[in-house]
């Protein structure tokens, strides 16, 4: 059995949006914090990963947000490893109101181990799986599932220039993990301006968009002072919502993407609603210029 580590936050004020509904990179930080912690009470804090020169690094997320956060709520996150591979490993997390039962997002993440001196991929040491599961580790014997093809961008599809800033930057000295949903959430929304849909639109409508599932691959660091180019665009637009396709690049070398199932929610109360029909009309029409 595995090693399972409980921990809860409070949603800050700058952990949200301007609906004060919990941006998607806020959730990915607290998985992290809970990753960082339960690893610290399997007997591995930042110490001794210095010292036996490996690091976790984080390949690719999936979450599924059932229902958002908010400014104010407490979560608390139940974390575990699910399984080991040769130099990978798949965390799950379930994240619930505190004081109820069922979870409000789930997720994983598939973490790889990383030599700090050769920066290739490290066989996990039996030790290691056995102090994050002291009863027996699950170990993944199945053919890994690739992260789904991301098709062409069309023609139109909303491009911006981001430089790596130093606060985008972690303890490793590259863009952190979290920071690209933050890269991805805000192109998005700048193409929803661009298309007619600003905030104060969206307020005044009393909905705003939400994230259902988020699924991205992390392939190559970005890195200090790297010019990203974050390109995005809707596909599969019905009244329950829309798959976005996002890539980021740097020059011809692609960074990360990322495939996110959205929809749109009611303001007031965070329940997911039919996207209005001149939102959809909106995001389908090609006469337009990103």
């Amino acid at each position: 059995m595995p090693l399972v580590h409980e921990q809860s936050f409070r949603v800050r004020f700058h952990d949200s949006d301007m609906h004060k509904m919990v941006r998607d990179a806020s959730y990915l930080r607290y998985m992290q914090e809970a990753a960082f912690a339960a690893s610290a009470a399997a007997g591995y804090p930042e110490e001794r990963y210095q010292i036996i020169r490996r690091l976790w690094l984080i390949r690719e997320t999936l979450l599924e947000i059932r229902s958002p956060l908010r400014y104010g709520d407490s979560v608390r996150i139940k974390t575990w490893v699910a399984s080991f591979g040769k130099v990978r490993s798949r965390r799950a997390y379930e994240l619930r109101l505190d004081g109820a039962d069922e979870p409000i997002a789930v997720a994983h993440t598939d973490w790889v181990l990383i030599d700090l001196d050769t920066e290739w991929p490290a066989v996990i040491p039996d030790e290691m799986i056995a102090g994050f599961s002291p009863e027996g580790a699950v170990r993944d014997t199945s053919s890994r599932q690739r992260f789904p093809v991301t098709p062409p961008a069309p023609q139109n599809a909303w491009q911006q220039r981001q430089v790596v800033q130093w606060r985008d930057l972690d303890s490793v000295g590259h863009v952190n993990n979290a920071v690209y949903a933050d890269y991805i959430q805000d192109a998005a929304h700048r193409e929803l301006t661009a298309r007619g849909w600003p905030a104060a639109r969206m307020a005044q409508t009393g909905i705003d968009v939400a994230t259902q599932t988020l699924r991205i691959e992390y392939l190559r660091p970005a890195l200090p002072g790297d010019e990203l180019v974050i390109t995005t665009w809707s596909a599969d637009v019905s009244p329950a919502g829309a798959l976005r396709y996002t890539t980021v690049t740097c020059g011809d070398d692609l960074l990360a993407q990322a495939h996110i199932r959205w929809g749109c929610v009611e303001a007031a109360t965070r329940e997911f609603v039919a996207l209005p029909a001149a939102l959809a009309a909106d995001l389908t029409r090609q006469d337009w210029r990103s």
